[in-house]
């Protein structure tokens, strides 16, 4: 994929050091054609709440990987001179701010304001506001009550090494998949899915799987803009495909896979729901909850 090297975001809050993040404005904002956010908001909503819920209270910690127990790690100064990780950190940089913008133009054209969210890089544990403590063995997540995106950059190293899914789209699919959970609250839907799992406990997982699906299929949204965009090269969307097929909740659980345990959805789904996004580069394709 390309980006541009060097590039820092003011978006992006750097707890692995004392010095903090900062950086360039944000890129350029993408087009997207119109694309009726109010519409999908209203499907998805009439969708949950006229096919009855589950319980989701508890379910969307596990949703967004955070935990209560923990201890924060102090932070040691980083140089960025001398970051190992300052490439990474750029690339991060450059996609967060590149899928924020993908958003922030599709609310422009119904009408809405998009609030951004604020990506925040740490190592192995920090603090949230009002989602506990996150751990980087929960993985990336976000975190509705403060609207920050969570990544320890050694998840990336994870991917690669454990799950056999690496490359720099691969990575760029978890950020815009991250972002698709921000987009969700922006617009009401994880609140309302949270309502619909406490009221009914039994289709909790169900509809956990369908919140993780529909973010799958708004990360492909920002990949079709950013195919547009000549961002896409050869050989990335096989990485966001080989991503999705090893983070399937039956990829990861192997031979003992058991579906009514699943909470983010199989490799299949995962490719689906992406592949609807980035093929249409209309969220109003996303409706998972259907």
């Amino acid at each position: 994929m390309k980006s541009t090297p060097g590039y820092r975001s003011s978006r992006v809050e750097d707890r692995r050091g004392s010095s903090g993040g900062g950086g360039l404005p944000g890129g350029a904002a993408l087009k997207l054609g119109g694309a009726s956010i109010p519409v999908i908001l209203l499907v998805v909503l009439f969708t949950v709440l006229s096919g009855g819920g589950d319980d989701l209270g508890s379910v969307l910690d596990q949703v967004d990987g955070t935990t209560t127990r923990g201890q924060a790690v102090p932070e040691q100064s980083i140089d960025p001179a001398q970051d190992p990780e300052a490439e990474m950190v750029s690339f991060v940089s450059f996609v967060f701010d590149d899928v924020q913008a993908t958003w922030d133009q599709v609310f422009a054209d119904s009408g809405l304001d998009y609030a951004p969210s604020t990506l925040v890089l740490y190592r192995r544990g920090t603090q949230t506001a009002g989602c506990g403590f996150g751990q980087s063995a929960a993985g990336p997540f976000y975190c509705p009550a403060d609207s920050k995106t969570y990544l320890d950059l050694s998840f990336f190293d994870q991917m690669r090494t454990q799950l056999g899914a690496g490359g720099d789209f691969a990575q760029a699919y978890v950020i815009a998949h991250e972002v698709g959970h921000h987009v969700q609250n922006q617009l009401g839907v994880s609140s309302e899915v949270r309502q619909r799992q406490q009221a009914n406990p039994s289709q909790a997982n169900d509809l956990s799987v369908s919140l993780e699906l529909q973010a799958d299929c708004f990360a492909g949204v920002w990949g079709w803009s950013a195919l547009e965009e000549g961002l896409v090269e050869s050989g990335d969307l096989e990485e966001a495909m080989e991503a999705a097929e090893a983070i399937g909740d039956d990829s990861l659980q192997g031979a003992n896979a058991n579906p009514e345990t699943f909470t983010h959805g199989t490799s299949a789904q995962r490719q689906q729901w992406f592949m609807a996004g980035y093929d249409s580069g209309d969220p109003n394709d996303c409706n998972t909850f259907g």
